[in-house]
């Protein structure tokens, strides 16, 4: 792995179990292992397409010089530290789930890495935070800002987020 190139991800955080616990304890992680991180608003919202606790969201920025699949396993390990039970439905509760949503410009299906993540146009729990953090950013594959994009979704879509301003302190880090 190279060293030098530097790639800025954003990552979605999600957690209806242990949310705070589990969410805080992921983010030390992120914390404590890049020098670059800023983090988005959390909001909850109902489950999704299964009856459980809300979920907690929020999404991460970082930069590192993981490339994609270095770093989806990286998360994935984390996932697992938290207790993730990947023998469940897709849609079920989760402990900790990890998405990469976006990375620089690139556009990646190769069965283990998705950029960008197909749930960026259909779920505002992950439009929301990620236009938080970047509402000028231009998404690879529609060519639109995010900003943009989250308000046709607000238009087509009456699932209601819930902003959680009491989990943490802080919403952006720069380790230098």
């Amino acid at each position: 792995m190279s060293q030098s190139q530097q790639h800025v991800y954003y990552l979605g955080i999600g957690s209806n179990t242990n949310r705070r616990e589990n969410i805080q304890s992921c983010l030390n992680y992120f914390l404590n292992s890049f020098t670059f991180c800023e983090i988005s608003p959390v909001y909850r919202s109902a489950a999704f397409g299964f009856k459980g606790p809300d979920f907690f969201n929020l999404v991460t920025k970082i930069q590192t010089a993981f490339k994609p699949s270095d770093l989806k396993f990286w998360t994935q390990q984390i996932e697992n530290i938290h207790g993730r039970d990947r023998s469940k439905p897709r849609y079920s509760n989760r402990t900790l789930d990890i998405d990469l949503l976006l990375c620089d410009d690139l556009v990646i299906d190769d069965g283990f890495v998705q950029i960008p993540r197909r749930e960026i146009l259909k779920r505002p729990y992950v439009l929301k935070p990620l236009q938080d953090l970047a509402p000028d950013l231009i998404h690879p594959l529609v060519q639109k800002r995010l900003v943009n994009l989250w308000q046709a979704l607000m238009v087509s879509n009456q699932s209601s987020l819930e902003l959680v301003d009491d989990i943490f302190t802080y919403q952006r880090c720069h380790h230098l």
